[in-house]
């Protein structure tokens, strides 16, 4: 975990623990479901853990707080969030069963308490949220339709509440229509591997 270790040297032995966890249990998961894809099981820490822990650069939950990571699959953002945020609630949420089995085991493997599970459609979901995260689930507009219901009004933490999306490439035309409202954090400003040079994180307040 040496990636990992770079740039957050202030995990834990225990959080270090889980995360060494989820490295080792990802590859044998993907054998039998592929929830990453097989040419790029090799890069699990930097392009699906890492790039996860990215939003834990960007801002630092409170204790408390309350975060959905919608279209989560086998657990990204959701899982390396979970560990970097013990004292923060995830509830991730994915329609496809056998991806969040995956997700589900890999979290009780790590002995990660603070994470709930829920499979089916976002429109099934109850209950208030802090922030939505995603990860390449769907453009912004349709995600802020889905999500809008779900947020807080009342907010604690450094920045308002609303949506925090882990994206890649040229975002131009996705975020025309936000003009000014959409800030948009290069995760290379963090991170200086290789492969975040064009991963962005894209915060929407709601």
């Amino acid at each position: 975990m040496t990636v990992i270790d770079k740039y957050f040297p202030e995990l834990s032995d225990r959080q270090r623990e889980q995360l060494n966890t989820m490295l080792q249990l990802y590859p044998e998961w993907n054998e039998k479901i592929n929830v990453i894809s097989r040419k790029d099981i090799q890069n699990l820490e930097v392009n699906h853990i890492l790039h996860s822990m990215a939003l834990a650069k960007y801002v630092k939950f409170i204790p408390g707080t309350a975060i959905m990571d919608l279209g989560t699959g086998g657990g990204f953002p959701g899982l390396p969030l979970a560990v970097c945020f013990p004292d923060v609630t995830f509830h991730l949420v994915d329609r496809v069963a056998k991806k969040l089995k995956v997700a589900q085991d890999i979290a009780s493997q790590a002995g990660l308490s603070n994470v709930t599970f829920q499979h089916g459609d976002v429109l099934e979901v109850k209950g208030k949220f802090d922030f939505v995260v995603s990860r390449a689930v769907m453009p912004l507009r349709d995600m802020e339709k889905f999500v809008k219901r779900f947020i807080s009004k009342e907010n604690f933490n450094a920045i308002p509440n609303g949506l925090l999306c882990l994206k890649g490439g040229d975002l131009t035309d996705e975020l025309s229509h936000y003009k000014n409202k959409v800030l948009v954090d290069d995760i290379g400003n963090y991170f200086k591997e290789e492969f975040f040079k064009t991963k962005k994180i894209i915060y929407l307040p709601i």
